[in-house]
């Protein structure tokens, strides 16, 4: 299926990588939400997290290896980040492609409006 991030993937749209190896591909946001915020997305299409299987448990290690390496390269591992990933209308997905948001760089405020236990 072709998407915003395969375009990026193939580099038809261009991004602002902060890593890239044959299997992920993480960039900057062109709307961040915070002073940092990356995008990480497997290479291979996935539509969400619905779909991950157990071949692809992984790429999904890895991706969560990427994000603390990359957390530490751009300096919020110390102060704290945040990592997202939507899936689904109800949770936000836009992106029909598997994506995390790497978020950091100030004091993240409360993960939804009607909550006030993760403040």
């Amino acid at each position: 299926m072709e998407t915003v991030f395969s375009k990026i993937i193939e580099g038809v749209i261009p991004c602002k990588k902060v890593f890239e190896n044959d299997r992920i591909l993480a960039f900057y946001d062109i709307e961040p939400a915070a002073p940092v915020h990356v995008l990480i997305i497997p290479k291979k299409y996935i539509a969400s997290m619905n779909e991950v299987t157990s071949e692809d448990l992984p790429l999904i290690a890895e991706i969560h290896s990427v994000a603390q390496q990359i957390a530490v390269e751009l300096g919020v591992a110390e102060s704290g980040y945040r990592l997202i990933n939507n899936c689904g209308p109800d949770s936000g997905q836009a992106v029909h492609h598997l994506h995390y948001h790497l978020l950091g760089g100030a004091k993240l405020g409360a993960l939804t409006g009607n909550s006030s236990s993760h403040a």
